[in-house]
């Protein structure tokens, strides 16, 4: 049994860490609460301009114009792919970090089993912990990506997004996919797998207006590439953000379970340290009494 100095130091400690992970929880709470509101502020956008780009390929369609003719919505033949994938650059997330990093390594073998080379499947990196593990599996990202998962903005999602959209129109990737903890409540972050490019054209049926009543200057096409580029700026973001979300999400979680265990912790020490200075304490007067007798 450990002695009353040893049990006062561990009850010492762990009311020191439950100071630092109530804290941390705090602050993780701060920081889900502020990215929630980013995402919220920015869905009537990207809704609008998804309504828009619906309209839009409707136009064209009416007009004899099939989308085939804009590369970002081109299929073609699979022979090299680029995955993006998105972590955090720190730990004390629970299975945040894990969870993504394994499915992004599922993905890369997937790739590797269909035949595949390591010179055809080019790994983007956002978050030094996606780094370091895709570094350790032999796909080093072409550029660090850090400080864009510390600090999520839109000028560092349309560098990345258009490095992807020149490495697709160039034929460098034939295909881009995006791997992610989604945040699906604050309970759930779920991995997710989805193919960015080539885009994936919403249906018809989701537009507002008849195709025949759009006026477009200076043309359809025109206005397109232009459009298409922004939305895709756009997923981007989204998906930053999303991801930034779900790591906040999991730190919160993972920091009231550890300030949950700690109290539990200290009520067990707490207990042991009360029984054991009970029976040193007894003890004590049994002594006094024995001699007294004596």
């Amino acid at each position: 049994m450990a002695s009353l100095k040893e049990i006062k130091g561990r009850i010492a400690s762990v009311r020191t860490t439950l100071k630092i992970t109530s804290a941390m929880k705090m602050v993780a709470s701060a920081k889900l609460h502020k990215a929630q509101q980013a995402i919220g502020n920015m869905l009537p956008y990207e809704k609008q301009l998804h309504r828009m780009l619906v309209d839009l390929i409707s136009a064209a369609e009416a007009k004899g114009k099939g989308t085939s003719e804009y590369s970002l919505t081109t299929a073609r033949p699979v022979r090299k792919v680029a995955i993006v994938a998105f972590a955090s650059n720190s730990s004390l997330c629970g299975a945040f970090n894990s969870n993504a990093v394994r499915t992004a390594l599922e993905v890369v073998n997937e790739y590797v089993d269909a035949g595949f080379s390591s010179s055809d499947i080019t790994v983007y990196s956002v978050g030094r912990k996606m780094a370091e593990a895709m570094k350790k599996a032999g796909f080093g990202s072409p550029e660090d990506f850090t400080s864009m998962s510390a600090n999520p903005s839109y000028e560092a999602a349309s560098a990345l997004a258009y490095e992807l959209l020149n490495g697709f129109t160039e034929g460098r990737f034939d295909r881009v996919e995006l791997v992610f903890n989604h945040f699906h409540s604050t309970s759930s972050q779920p991995s997710m797998r989805q193919t960015f490019l080539p885009m994936s054209i919403p249906q018809k049926e989701e537009s507002m207006l008849d195709p025949g009543d759009l006026i477009v200057e200076p043309s359809v096409q025109e206005l397109m590439e232009i459009l298409l580029p922004k939305v895709v700026c756009l997923k981007i973001f989204s998906t930053l953000l999303d991801s930034n979300a779900a790591e906040h999400a999991a730190r919160t979680v993972a920091m009231q379970t550890a300030t949950d265990n700690g109290n539990d912790l200290l009520s067990e020490l707490t207990l042991e340290y009360n029984k054991g200075r009970q029976q040193k304490i007894t003890s004590e007067i049994l002594d006094i009494v024995g001699a007294t007798l004596q």
